[in-house]
């Protein structure tokens, strides 16, 4: 039986490997995301990693602000854009608008900015990396088949974060070569901007309309149809209007997400397992880079910094077996019960591990929480991906980009409070273990304890695409049922 299993999920890879525009958008999103490790390890490097300073929790949390809202605070507004204008010429242009970015971030490090300017500066790259990571996903279900998804949501995020690791790593290993210095710094970037370059000209091979959103033809009434070997499903799109009319229309198109998610259980329960993991994830993340760097090697800046590079390693191989273990456990289980078993799993860990305070105990957590973490995450954009219709799909990855990214920074401010300099604290890792039991307890009843679907044309069809059925769950198909169809089924593994 697990000789079948493992022959299915090969069978599955091969399969969603051979689409021609999934190859092209995966490596689009290779080639940036090693550019985003590298310019994120850069900035954290410049900042946390200085052979000059100790960082503080306050100071940590402020880089984290800086590192992360950009994904808060534009993503809700990038969604809108995303349901109107040519996903594939936002990932062109985006990344081109990046590589000039950093540049001039790369200029400000070089002179020994650390003030607004250089903050400023970082906050733009962040802002408008924004626009092509959700791009990325909302185009995803336009190159694969619908009972690919999970498959594709396994290999497509996930290979792309080992991309991010292997930038991160080299950042760092720039970092120590050229001596902790600014300009080290600026080099480093500039790598990074060199990688922004390169995404942008793989986007530029694919069709200009081939990744959505799709328009209705003039004058047509019928419903769309989907592309050959899209999954994505039918949403009539309203047609382009001017400019200003465009920005007008933000404020009521993210009102008019919200309502949409909030009426379709199986999302809503998957947006806000996303936030709680964040959330009492941040904490950890923030006391872990204060311990490498004032607890366990403190006298050292350079040996701290090659070790955090280890643990930097070890949590990129447990983000990539995420891909690995999920698509066959979810062939057996609910979606929802992989997310709650994940989220309880990391509470366990974190207070078994956690509270030992050994280095070799913490490289065990960043490899088992990087898998929980990015288990998570393929079932939750999965479910988005199959219960929302393409008319509101970019609006909907923009909400979870802002749970994703708003609630990290919020858990990593509101433990600066009360984390000690050196980041030594067992009442913390009490409370983070709480909160990941307290976040799996309210999904597993939030979700109908399992019993939802989360995957499939039930969703898709019923409320996914929401033509005509815009008060219809995203798993209740017709007489209410909550057993998956076969596509759902299919999905699954």
């Amino acid at each position: 039986m697990a000789n079948g299993s493992k022959s299915a999920v090969w069978a599955d890879l091969r399969g969603v490997l051979a689409g021609r525009d999934f190859r092209r958008l995966f490596a689009t999103r290779l080639v940036s995301q090693a550019g985003d490790g590298i310019v994120t390890a850069g900035v954290g490097t410049y900042v946390f990693f200085n052979a000059t300073t100790f960082p503080s929790p306050a100071a940590g949390a402020a880089a984290f602000a800086v590192l992360y809202l950009p994904y808060s605070l534009i993503g809700p507004f990038a969604g809108v854009f995303l349901d109107r204008w040519s996903r594939r010429q936002i990932l062109v242009w985006s990344a081109l608008l990046r590589s000039v970015l950093v540049g001039l971030t790369a200029a400000f490090m070089a002179l020994g900015n650390r003030g607004a300017l250089l903050y400023m500066a970082v906050l733009l790259v962040l802002g408008v990396n924004r626009f092509f990571l959700s791009a990325l996903s909302a185009a995803l279900p336009h190159v694969v088949a619908e009972d690919q998804l999970v498959v594709a949501n396994s290999v497509s995020p996930t290979v792309g974060g080992i991309s991010a690791t292997v930038g991160g790593v080299i950042a760092l290993g720039l970092n120590v070569i050229t001596g902790n210095t600014e300009r080290g710094a600026a080099i480093t970037l500039l790598a990074g901007g060199a990688c922004y370059v390169a995404a942008s000209v793989v986007a530029r091979t694919m069709a200009r309309d081939r990744l959505g959103p799709r328009r209705p033809e003039a004058g047509a009434g019928l419903p769309v149809r989907p592309e050959a070997g899209g999954s994505a499903q039918a949403g009539a799109l309203p047609p382009r209007g001017p400019l200003l009319s465009e920005f007008a229309s933000v404020a009521s198109g993210l009102a008019d997400g919200a309502r949409y998610v909030i009426r379709r259980r199986g999302p809503a329960a998957a947006l806000g397992a996303t936030g709680g993991f964040s959330l009492v994830f941040g904490p950890l993340f923030l006391m872990s880079v204060l311990l490498y760097r004032n607890y366990f090697y403190r006298s050292s800046v350079s040996v701290a910094e090659g070790h955090f590079g280890i643990l930097v390693a070890l949590a990129g191989v447990g983000y990539a077996c995420a891909a690995l273990v999920t698509p066959p456990a979810t062939r057996r289980l609910a979606k929802p019960t992989w997310i709650t078993l994940m989220l309880a799993a990391s509470a366990v860990i974190t207070l078994t591990l956690g509270e030992t305070f050994l280095q070799i105990a913490y490289l065990g957590i960043g490899f088992c929480l990087y898998l929980t973490r990015q288990s998570v995450a393929i079932c939750a954009v999965t479910i988005l991906q199959e219960e929302v219709g393409d008319a509101y799909r970019g609006r909907v990855f923009a909400f979870y980009d802002m749970m994703f990214n708003a609630a990290y920074v919020a858990g990593a401010a509101l433990s600066a409070a009360i984390m000690p300099a050196t980041g030594h604290s067992p009442l913390l890792i009490v409370l983070v273990a709480a909160g990941f039991a307290v976040v799996a307890a309210a999904y597993w009843l939030a979700a109908g304890r399992g019993q939802q679907s989360s995957s499939g044309s039930g969703g898709a069809g019923s409320g996914g695409a929401d033509s005509g059925g815009a008060d219809s769950g995203g798993a209740d198909s017709g007489g209410g049922g909550t057993i998956p169809s076969v596509a759902a089924h299919r999905s699954s593994s």
